[in-house]
């Protein structure tokens, strides 16, 4: 039987000190501001957000993020339209129309991926010319980012792809298997889909949508994809955005400059071989938006003009969020 010794009043005293200084942190670690975001279960979103968290940028730049995650786009849209969720991704073109109908959220740079406009092997698509009586798959509906772009460089060259090609909208997976079966002879869908098409043999780049953008006069490299937050909670709630917008600079860097971060995010991207692992790599790290400065706000309120917004109606600057002084 072990006999301990009673402990003196000064131990005693610095026991207690130790108790309550480790109550104190558990308490100010409880304390840091929540932020809720929604995303797609299996969208790029999650991959840059499940390497935030699990490295612990979150509570480096002073706050806890909560991941929701969702298994449709509308699921996503809903959730932050009704403050279920503090931030959500979301289209350019939908925080657009947000704001014309009177509910304005802050958009924070995610992405700047546009899936190109793809062709079944062995048809010869060469020029927006060659799209006419072709039969198209657009993912999404017909506000779909990189159908609209498309629409508008065709207008421009006299074409009116709605009326001169067959042209079908769908869930992305049920086109890609669309195409495969020759059912399709182009396809507009999201990026990684392309990228999955592209990687396995299934279809050809027809069009890049950077020559498709240049024939727009528009630049390269524009965020159509961002973190949406409530214009009243977010400038409420100034300095979370803001070490958010830290935390997911440094979430960018690491994933863009070390690669082998990208092996514990494998699980997440539903990839069958290695050629799909690495084209979903480089789209993601291609698509990683430059900082928004006054030009860039100006060029991206120009491809809302495009997409059919009337001049003087597109989101205001102050609705973008710009890089932290120390980012840029």
């Amino acid at each position: 039987m072990t006999l301990r010794t009673p402990l003196t009043p000064l131990a005693l005293v610095r026991t207690l000190i130790v108790v309550l200084l480790l109550g104190g942190a558990e308490s100010l670690h409880a304390e840091l501001p929540t932020l809720r975001l929604s995303v797609l279960q299996f969208g790029t979103a999650h991959w840059e957000l499940d390497h935030l968290k699990r490295h612990g940028f979150d509570r480096e730049a002073g706050f806890d993020l909560q991941v929701r995650l969702v298994a449709n786009l509308p699921a996503s849209r809903i959730a932050v339209s009704s403050g279920d969720v503090d931030g959500a991704v979301v289209d350019l073109t939908w925080a657009q129309a947000r704001h014309e109908a009177g509910q304005s959220f802050r958009y924070l740079p995610y992405s700047s991926q546009l899936g190109d406009v793809l062709a079944a092997p062995g048809q010869v698509i060469r020029d927006i010319e060659d799209l006419r009586d072709k039969r198209i798959g657009v993912a999404g509906g017909p506000d779909s980012k990189s159908w609209v772009l498309l629409t508008r460089a065709a207008q421009a060259r006299g074409i009116a792809l709605e009326r001169e090609a067959r042209v079908q909208f769908g869930a992305p997976p049920l086109l890609s298997q669309s195409l495969k079966r020759g059912q399709l002879d182009v396809l507009v869908t999201f990026w990684h889909f392309a990228a999955e098409l592209t990687a396995a043999g299934d279809a050809e780049v027809a069009l890049p949508m950077a020559s498709v953008l240049a024939s727009l006069d528009i630049p390269t490299g524009l965020p159509i994809l961002g973190y949406v937050f409530h214009e009243a909670w977010a400038l409420e709630q100034e300095a979370l955005v803001t070490q958010f917008a830290r935390a997911v600079a440094h979430t960018k860097r690491e994933l863009r400059d070390e690669p082998e971060h990208w092996a514990a995010l494998r699980p997440l991207m539903r990839v069958s071989d290695d050629d799909h692992f690495e084209a979903l790599r480089q789209g993601y790290v291609q698509g990683i938006p430059e900082p928004l400065d006054a030009p860039r706000i100006q060029a991206l309120q120009r491809l809302l003009e495009l997409a059919g917004v009337r001049p003087g109606e597109t989101m205001p600057a102050s609705l973008f969020v710009q890089a932290p002084s120390d980012e840029r």
